[in-house]
């Protein structure tokens, strides 16, 4: 593992933009916009496009997808969003009467109304997990998985305070007891390596506009091979044997593709999304997201120490993402701090009584001198 350089060049952010916000939307290159521009460009003449382009872009980003979380080819699927991954991987798991489903406290919400959608078909219960005391939220977790757990569901790092899961060791515990595996790794995947080798879960939701930078609605699935001759939300064309020959359509086929791809969304073939969205899954691996990960620790543990020089207290480093602070604000800080720090450019989320800053590799010293001291103005004032 290697620090990455600083590259704020490879993006289209100006001088005294200091953007903290990666986990709300990652900006995307302009090598990415420019390839999402040149596929949205083949509209304008669709008689260029040939019936193999419908093909072509996904059969180059499936097996860049299944890389980033050192998965195999036919376990990818391309979805639009995670309530999409997730819907389906919610009518790919059988749960008896009774069973629970276990959820994290302050879940985001895609991944906890499908849950409760569930809980209600099946006459399982729906059961929240709280951190209580000095534990941390992963062994609270894990002590409530036993006999009676019928699917855990939750997020590698907890979307509200970068809260880190233990996936390993739930992934264990889950098979122990027989108990589904449902990851969302929407707040991690290209920023914190994930193998799903060792975690074993069932089924992996990932959105693409975040951490790896990619557009709004890009995103994909994993299955475990248990569940890859499972049942689709769609009933579409594109994922059925033969499907590349246009002119027998109509010798219709109940037979899938390989492996997942029988659970991808309708119209995947979008010319305009997959060439920007495979742009940037490019970028990620090329950086490498064991050395992304590496750089954003060592950033963000200096960054820790100075947020907690003036007042604002980061989570240890052992107890969340190393891409991820989320500082505890003082009782005394404004209500409107976050806009005051956008009227001077500088851009960060909050979330109940704490901040959330996520930077990135285009983040350079003058924009976290320029936090920092800014935050320290407004928390004195």
């Amino acid at each position: 593992m290697s620090v990455i350089p600083n590259q704020r060049h490879l993006f289209d952010i100006p001088d005294d933009v200091a953007y903290f916000n990666t986990a709300t939307m990652g900006p995307m290159t302009t090598a990415s916009v420019e390839a999402g521009k040149a596929g949205l460009a083949r509209k304008l003449r669709p008689w260029s496009i040939q019936d193999t382009d419908f093909f072509a872009d996904t059969a180059r980003l499936r097996p860049l997808l299944a890389q980033l979380i050192h998965a195999d080819t036919d376990g990818i699927a391309f979805v639009p969003s995670v309530s999409y991954a997730l819907a389906t991987a919610a009518a790919n798991i059988s749960l008896a009467e009774g069973q629970e489903i276990l959820v994290l406290e302050d879940q985001f919400p895609s991944n906890v109304y499908v849950w409760r959608a569930l809980a209600e078909s099946t006459g399982a219960q729906l059961k929240t997990i709280t951190r209580t005391g000095s534990s941390t939220l992963s062994d609270c977790l894990l002590n409530e998985i036993g006999p009676n757990t019928g699917l855990v569901a939750c997020a590698h790092i907890r979307w509200t305070d970068g809260a880190l899961v233990d996936v390993a060791a739930v992934g264990k515990k889950c098979r122990d007891y027989g108990a589904a595996f449902v990851l969302d790794l929407t707040q991690s995947c290209g920023a914190l390596d994930f193998n799903t080798q060792n975690v074993q879960p069932d089924f992996v939701a990932v959105a693409g506009y975040k951490w790896l930078l990619g557009p709004y609605a890009t995103g994909f699935l994993y299955a475990a091979p248990k569940h890859r001759s499972g049942r689709p939300l769609e009933q579409n064309w594109i994922t059925r044997k033969g499907a590349s020959n246009f002119a027998r359509l109509i010798d219709y086929s109940d037979e899938f593709g390989a492996g997942a791809e029988r659970f991808d969304m309708g119209e995947r073939s979008n010319f305009a999304l997959l060439p920007a969205f495979e742009s940037a899954v490019r970028t990620i691996l090329d950086w490498g997201v064991e050395n992304v990960e590496r750089t954003l620790r060592t950033r963000n543990a200096d960054l820790s120490q100075r947020l907690n020089s003036v007042g604002v207290l980061c989570p240890p480093e052992a107890e969340r993402g190393p891409h991820y602070l989320c500082p505890l604000l003082p009782d005394s800080a404004p209500e409107d701090l976050t806009a005051r720090l956008k009227a001077e450019g500088i851009f960060v989320s909050r979330r109940g009584d704490r901040l959330r800053i996520t930077q990135h590799l285009f983040t350079n010293d003058k924009d976290t001198n320029r936090l920092v001291e800014r935050l320290a103005y407004f928390l004195r004032s």
